[in-house]
This record gives structure tokens, sequence and C-alpha cells, in this order.
């Protein structure tokens, strides 16, 4: 199997997490890739923690199992963080994107990442800015994005205005607000280096 990606996604009901998860797949077909995107259900109420994962290849996918060990763990929700193990199984090289006004250099320490990479973004600042409500999830899609080169910019922008287009045709502003939310976090996300 090629350059296989695995990304879990850490969020609680209602921010988005299973939706993002599928608009990553979505966008990462469109260019040809080999996806897998679901979520992962507990208690299924609006505050709950939750889990959405993502598999990208450029070779068909043959596991069909919960992402174990992910490249990529992307924190909706800041509050998680301690309650739950968001760096269980991460890899040693992996990627962790949080949502916090937090600096990236403040966390590494607290999350003893071990070389691992981390980067923040104040994805709940622009989403109430962009769309008018404190929902992460396509900040974090645009922060994801840029740290990780997983697909491209104009990729992401394009499919992501189509499916948005289609659940929203009569709220032209969510579907802005929502594409100003990634363009926003692709030029603020910050790394710990």
């Amino acid at each position: 199997m090629g350059k296989l990606t695995e990304i879990r996604w850490h969020g609680r009901g209602g921010q988005g997490a299973k939706t993002v998860a599928l608009l990553l797949g979505d966008a990462a077909l469109s260019e040809g890739k080999y996806i897998q995107a679901f979520p992962e259900y507990g208690p299924e109420r609006t505050g709950a923690p939750v889990q959405s994962f993502n598999r990208i290849s450029d070779e068909p996918i043959t596991l069909h199992c919960h992402v174990k060990n992910p490249d990529v763990v992307v924190v909706l929700d800041p509050t998680l963080i301690g309650p739950v193990d968001i760096t269980a199984g991460l890899s040693p090289d992996g990627v962790v994107i949080i949502n916090t006004n937090q600096p990236a250099s403040e966390l590494k320490s607290k999350l003893n990442l071990n070389g691992r990479k981390l980067y923040t973004l104040d994805a709940s600042t622009i989403a109430v800015e962009t769309i008018g409500r404190n929902i992460p999830n396509t900040p974090m899609l645009g922060a994801l994005a840029k740290v990780t080169g997983i697909l491209s910019y104009e990729t992401l922008m394009e499919d992501t205005k189509k499916k948005l287009e289609k659940k929203f045709r009569n709220k032209p502003e969510v579907i802005e607000g929502n594409l100003k939310a990634i363009e926003r976090a692709y030029s603020e996300v910050k790394g710990d280096e």
C-alpha cells in the first residue's frame, strides 16, 4: 500500500467532527485519492466527546478497523485535553493540531509530545467571526490542509464549496462564512517550530 495517512478528529457532539471528516474525505477523493471517513459514536448527544477518522492513500485501502495509530490528531475542543488521551497511539513523527488561543510552545511540554509536531489555531474565534457560531470544524480543516499538505488548497476550497452549495443553497452566508473560515485558518495556523 502507498503512503497511507491516518487522521483522528476529537470533538464534542455538535462541533462538526463527523462532517469535517466527510468533507476531507470527499475533497481527497476529488484529487483521485483512496479514502475512508467514518465516525465513532458513543452517547449521541450535544457536548459529548466524539471521534471521527480518515484514511487517505494513493492506493486502495484494505484496512477496515478503527484508526489506532494516527499520523495526525486534530482537536476541535481543547477541554478534551486531559479527560481524553488525545495522543494515544500517535505515531512517533505525528502531528497534533489544536483549536486553542494558547501558543503551541506552551502546550508542547504539557502534552509530552517528544519530537512530534504541534500546531495551534484559534478556530473558535475564526468560526464566530466568519460563520457566526462556534463550530470550529471548517477552520480546523483549513489548518489541517496547510500543516499536512495532504491535499491542495485549491481542491479543498473547490470541493468544499460544491458540498456546501448542495446543503446550504438557500443560505449563501453560510457557504461564504465557511469558505472564509478555511481561508483564514490556512493562513493563521501556527506551529511550535
